[in-house]
């Protein structure tokens, strides 16, 4: 499989139960395939997330100082700024070239979440930038959660199954940058080749190419996305939960051609997390002789907490 796949949700959201059983196909048969596809019909849209451009183009422009004073010291990264090389691959001591700020769950919404996350950070020089965050974050969460409704209908389980466990939560939206190369990267990339955490990924179409996905034959493939679609994967968590039927994709961001070092990048991936007492148990539908249980249970706030030392932002 040499190109991304793509689907588009309006098919799942029609009345027509062809139709919707046609994007559960394929949306599947793509995940299970190679790990990724390209959506069309989601509910984000163009104006809203341009609008998040700017915001974060804004933000990391700021002088270091003022960016730096939104870095929470033994904060694993999950929430407000993250300062540039901080955090790397899994299994690398090498940091990736890039800076990156996390908005999580709005509390000032949803008060009962208060004793279970952390406050966002309020960017105090910029008027719209938590207001419009949150706005992103609400769109894509809606997304993702329609998305694993109907994986739940793929994988044979009730179409709400994933509901109770990601209502309020612990996901995030991440913005990140990754500044002009000014010099030779010895061994860093922008991003190593990694697996993400979560369930699933949601990627607003980044500015500037260099995504490159691991296909099932081992050959690196480039992601692009057009303005209208979001690039989505399945996440290590959800490869845990179906015993790899729909297995994590590795994937990187290559470091640019030297005669385009100068420009910065930006992208914008939401990662979808569960609450941290769903079970990442093997789902029973897909544990065979011919397919044993791969992955030992664990709680997915556990997980989160080993990933998290692993890719150096907790200490262990």
């Amino acid at each position: 499989m040499q190109k991304i796949p793509k689907v588009d949700l309006n098919l799942f959201l029609s009345d027509d139960q062809n139709q919707q059983k046609e994007f559960i196909q394929q949306a599947g048969t793509a995940f299970k395939d190679i790990g990724f596809l390209a959506l069309k019909g989601h509910f984000l849209d163009e104006e809203l997330q341009n609008d998040l451009y700017n915001e974060i183009k804004a933000f990391f422009n700021l002088r270091k100082e003022i960016k730096s004073k939104y870095e929470i010291k033994g904060g694993g990264g999950q929430r407000g700024y993250t300062g540039f090389g901080k955090e790397h691959a899994e299994g690398r001591s090498v940091g990736d070239l890039k800076e990156f700020w996390h908005f999580g769950q709005d509390l000032n919404t949803k008060p009962y979440l208060k004793n279970r996350y952390p406050e966002n950070m309020i960017v105090k020089e910029l008027e719209g930038f938590n207001k419009i965050g949150n706005l992103v974050f609400l769109k894509l969460e809606k997304t993702a959660k329609i998305i694993l409704q109907a994986l739940a209908l793929f994988l044979k389980l009730d179409e709400y199954y994933f509901d109770e466990f990601i209502d309020g939560g612990n996901s995030i939206l991440r913005a990140i940058h990754y500044p002009a190369i000014t010099q030779p990267p010895k061994e860093a990339e922008r991003a190593a080749a990694h697996g993400d955490i979560n369930l699933i990924t949601l990627l607003i179409g980044a500015q500037g190419g260099g995504l490159q996905v691991l296909n099932r034959q081992n050959q690196w493939i480039d992601a692009i996305a057009k303005p209208d679609e979001l690039i989505i994967n399945i996440g290590d968590m959800l490869s845990r939960l179906t015993n790899n039927k729909l297995p994590s994709t590795v994937h990187r961001v290559v470091n640019p051609p030297k005669e385009t070092w100068g420009s910065s990048r930006y992208s914008l991936p939401f990662f979808m997390h569960p609450n941290p007492e769903m079970p990442l148990n093997c789902i029973p539908q897909t544990v065979r002789k011919d397919n044993p249980k791969k992955y030992q249970d664990i709680l997915a706030g556990e997980f989160l907490h080993q990933r998290l030392v692993d890719l150096g932002l907790l200490e262990k």
